[in-house]
């Protein structure tokens, strides 16, 4: 059965989408089987990764509002074990939909429930905001991963967050843990990013992963080829930086069977 994986901040341009799509891209290149859920309206991991949301006839709105089943829209990538559901424009009326509809916030949970079992990982890119398309991914996800840049406002808004993540544990999904802050758009040479750093690891109320993801020409050049950073340019400073996320993804669960074969 797939871990499934949130990638939530309420906050634009803090590198969401962009760490969505190169941790998915980097834990299939690590032989996982891996499917990228594009939950924002936007679709911004689709068109990351080469997809044109123009042309497509089915989208995950299709299988969270109309019923449909997840296997007619999941579409292959270029890499072998990397599928995505995509997303488009459809998805933006999602939520005036769903106020009405039943069990509203376990729509997306349905959905994935049906292709779990085929996957090692399942990765959603939530909208950046804490509407009911993001309550969906965090009632579908079993960790959370909360991409946290290395500026200025870095921890403004995080309590919100921290507490609509704990309401969504409280009342719909109780096992709902967080895999960690992932520290982004980190610039060495600025103390401020550097001071930053260091109080997201003081205070943060989780753990953080080890890997910082550096402020990168490269990064932000790959999606507009439609690509991840390991297929735009492998030997960057990013793309070692989400290789070292992956690993890390996938040295905590091995670590978590290993309690378990224990207990």
């Amino acid at each position: 059965m797939a871990k499934i994986i949130g990638f939530v901040n309420q906050k634009g341009g803090v590198g969401k989408t962009t760490s969505t799509i190169n941790v998915a891209r980097y834990l299939a290149e690590l032989g996982k089987r891996v499917l990228l859920v594009d939950l924002d309206p936007q679709g911004n991991a689709s068109s990351g990764i080469g997809i044109d949301a123009r042309r497509l006839e089915k989208n995950l709105y299709h299988a969270m509002i109309l019923g449909l089943s997840p296997q007619e829209i999941i579409l292959k990538t270029e890499t072998e074990n990397f599928h995505i559901i995509p997303a488009a424009q459809d998805l933006a009326g999602a939520e005036i939909e769903m106020v009405h509809l039943e069990n509203r916030e376990f729509r997306l949970h349905n959905v994935l429930r049906q292709v779990r079992p085929y996957y090692d990982y399942i990765l959603i890119d939530s909208p950046p905001s804490l509407g009911l398309l993001t309550i969906n991914g965090l009632v579908a996800s079993d960790e959370v991963v909360i991409p946290v840049q290395t500026e200025y406002y870095a921890l403004e808004g995080l309590s919100q967050l921290l507490g609509t993540i704990e309401l969504v544990r409280e009342h719909l999904q109780p096992n709902l843990k967080i895999m960690g802050a992932l520290l982004t758009l980190y610039d060495r040479r600025n103390r401020l990013a550097r001071q930053v750093v260091s109080e997201v690891r003081a205070h943060f109320p989780g753990p953080v992963f080890e890997s910082v993801i550096p402020r990168s020409v490269r990064l932000a050049e790959a999606p507009s080829f439609g690509k991840s950073i390991l297929d735009f340019d492998a030997f960057s400073k990013g793309a070692r930086a989400y290789k070292g996320v992956a690993r890390e993804i996938i040295s905590r669960e091995d670590e978590e069977k290993k309690k378990l074969k224990v207990v």
